[in-house]
């Protein structure tokens, strides 16, 4: 049978309509899209895209289920290495991991990896109605910090094994930033629900509320009988450039203003959340994060919304469908720019704080790519005497965060680095016995899939370490 050059095509929202409500933009392969597309892959003996994949799924053997029409085995196969298989099909870069790895890539475009992944997640979702059983207890008790994706894998695989797991989460619902940064549109929220409560099956439990370093600290879970703890409680602090007017009304930290939308629910119609919506709107920054911004300000009813980013398109570092999609919506981009001024002006009409202004626009000041730096990026440069202002009403910072403080200030001989990261040796253990540390509360954000990576690989520590106790 000859190879077909192009993946099977998503099917998805019209531009059109999508810009204008927060359902799924892709709607999934159907079965005829998916076992077309599993028939492309040419089952290598070597394997190359598992050593792409950081939880190292066998993915040649869930495809070659999905050739055979067993749904069902696919989401076996798939289930043995990921605990959310459902939401790394929908948000995982899978184009600079696994599918990066495919053969077919070398000729032509690679095997739908990611989407294959979604579709089996979902089959099971909608179809299987076994529900999974909690393991024999081997009677020992370990604590998670966050339920984040790091969190949730490592409590997944730790439950699998016989463990009394219990995930202490500082917000009322559970998924971390699957539920407060990842909009609707790309990651609905039922599905992460539906994840978290697999692993309660299993008899994860998942006390939220519960602020580890302030309601309660890491010294005191050891009091309280756990044998160790994993801390996954991600990178929630947000940065910002130091520019003047960030102080204004009208700037947020992406941070916030997703978590207003996703998590507070404010783009809907009955929501008491307060949030900006319409106007214009700036998006400082190029990643997923600020294309997840800029794409739900457009749903909140922007006139029209900017992503201002210092470098071109080339060095932009959000996937490659996010900007494509973000540009059929109608996403203006302003490239090769810099913002060096929020400007306001003062409302007297504001009852309650007359002298702090509002935004009335951004300036910024055009760039050039000069020499490459050290990650071989070519370095931005301002060029002279080229500054413009972009007239908005909102301005939303998204140039990356940082690891909350409060574990490391509340946890004696607990060792971070200059950006406030935790650090780990090889195994995920910290400077702390028994303590053991992952995702983006280690390196700052990063994908989800390489925080349930670093999930896996504190469960299995984990694991080796209370063996021997």
């Amino acid at each position: 049978m000859a190879i077909i050059p192009k993946k099977h095509e998503m099917p998805t929202q019209r531009p059109e309509i999508r810009a204008h409500n927060f359902d799924e933009v892709a709607l999934g392969y159907t079965p005829e899209i998916a076992v077309a597309e599993a028939q492309r892959c040419l089952n290598c003996k070597n394997q190359p895209c598992v050593n792409g994949c950081p939880v190292n799924i066998h993915i040649p053997d869930f495809i070659s289920k999905i050739k055979e029409g067993d749904f069902e085995g696919a989401y076996k196969e798939i289930s043995k290495s990921s605990s959310l298989p459902a939401v790394c099909g929908r948000v995982c870069p899978q184009e600079s991991q696994c599918e990066s790895k495919c053969t077919l890539g070398v000729k032509f475009e690679p095997v739908g990896i990611g989407r294959l992944e979604r579709f089996v997640a979902d089959w099971h979702n909608e179809h299987a109605n076994d529900a999974s059983e909690a393991p024999a207890s081997n009677g020992h008790r370990v604590a998670i910090v966050g339920s984040g994706p790091s969190g949730l894998t490592c409590a997944g695989d730790l439950a699998k094994k016989g463990y009394k797991v219990t995930v202490y989460e500082a917000l009322h619902t559970a998924g971390g930033v699957l539920v407060y940064g990842i909009p609707e549109f790309r990651l609905p929220k039922t599905i992460v629900a539906k994840e978290v409560e697999t692993l309660k099956a299993l008899g994860v439990d998942i006390e939220p509320n519960i602020v580890i370093g302030k309601t309660l600290t890491i010294d005191e879970l050891f009091d309280m009988g756990y044998e160790a703890v994993f801390v996954g409680s991600g990178a929630g602090l947000p940065n910002f450039m130091g520019i003047p007017g960030e102080s204004l009304k009208g700037v947020y930290s992406a941070n916030e203003f997703l978590t207003r939308s996703n998590l507070m629910k404010s783009y809907r119609q009955n929501s008491d959340t307060p949030i900006m919506k319409g106007g214009n709107v700036a998006v400082v920054g190029g990643g997923n994060v600020a294309m997840d911004a800029a794409r739900t300000a457009l749903r909140l009813g922007a006139d029209n919304v900017y992503i201002v980013y210092r470098r071109s398109m080339e060095e932009l570092p959000a996937r490659r469908e996010e900007v494509e999609h973000a540009e059929e919506e109608g996403i203006i981009f302003k490239l090769l720019c810099n913002p060096i001024e929020i400007l306001g002006y003062e409302n007297p009409d504001d009852k309650r704080d007359p002298k702090n202004g509002f935004v009335s626009g951004i300036k910024c000041i055009k760039m050039e790519l000069g020499e490459s730096d050290e990650c071989g990026r070519r370095r931005p440069v301002p060029v002279e005497n080229s500054e413009f202002v972009l007239d908005v009403d909102t301005v939303i910072m998204s140039i990356g965060t940082s690891p909350n403080p409060l574990i490391k200030s509340t946890t004696k001989g607990l060792e971070v680095n200059a950006k406030g990261g935790i650090i780990i040796n090889e195994s995920g253990l910290t400077s702390r016995e028994a303590v053991y540390a992952g995702g983006d509360a280690v390196t700052g954000a990063a994908t989800v899939i390489s925080a349930m990576g670093a999930g896996k690989l504190a469960a299995k520590s984990i694991d080796e370490y209370l063996s021997k106790a």
